[in-house]
């Protein structure tokens, strides 16, 4: 790995979000942490003795670090969060000329479309499973997003 790919890792990881990501081989180890402490800690990368490579070297990837989780409201826990099911893609539109499904303020009950999550190419409906008023949507359209994921805040209320 020369300089100029540990410098796009490097680039990578802080965009990603992630807070520390290990990466080792049979040749070196780095360790990358980001973040608001990070700045006070050097960044290592530790070179291992030269080993005889075989004949086909393994590629080194980079893994993609979990994206994170905004921030929620201060007094959320007054608020139900409504997570998503699955991986995937998360739309507020069912195609891109028509209004969201649902706006910060708008009312829902049971069986009403929040959101669509796109997975292995299919458009999966997210209903909701509970009344209120929707205080907060969490993420933004056309994201990926992880399972479990808080994608709105609603008020029961």
């Amino acid at each position: 790995m020369d300089l100029k790919e540990i410098q796009a890792l490097i680039k990578f990881v802080a965009k990603s979000g992630a807070q520390e990501v290990s990466l080792e081989t049979e040749d070196f180890k780095i360790n990358i942490k980001t973040g608001p402490d990070a700045s006070d800690q050097p960044t290592y990368v530790q070179a291992v003795a030269p080993q005889q490579m075989p004949a086909a070297a393994p590629a080194v990837t980079p893994v993609e670090a979990a994206p994170t989780v905004p921030a929620e409201v201060d007094d959320s826990a007054n608020y139900i969060t409504i997570k998503s099911p699955m991986i995937g893609t998360f739309y507020r539109t069912p195609s891109p000329d028509q209004d969201a499904f649902v706006k910060i303020g708008d009312s829902i009950k049971p069986g009403d479309v929040l959101c669509i999550v796109e997975a292995m190419k299919l458009f999966n409906e997210i209903e909701s499973e509970v009344s209120g008023k929707i205080v907060k949507i969490l993420v933004d359209d056309k994201t990926p997003i992880e399972y479990d994921q808080p994608l709105f805040l609603v008020d029961p209320s």
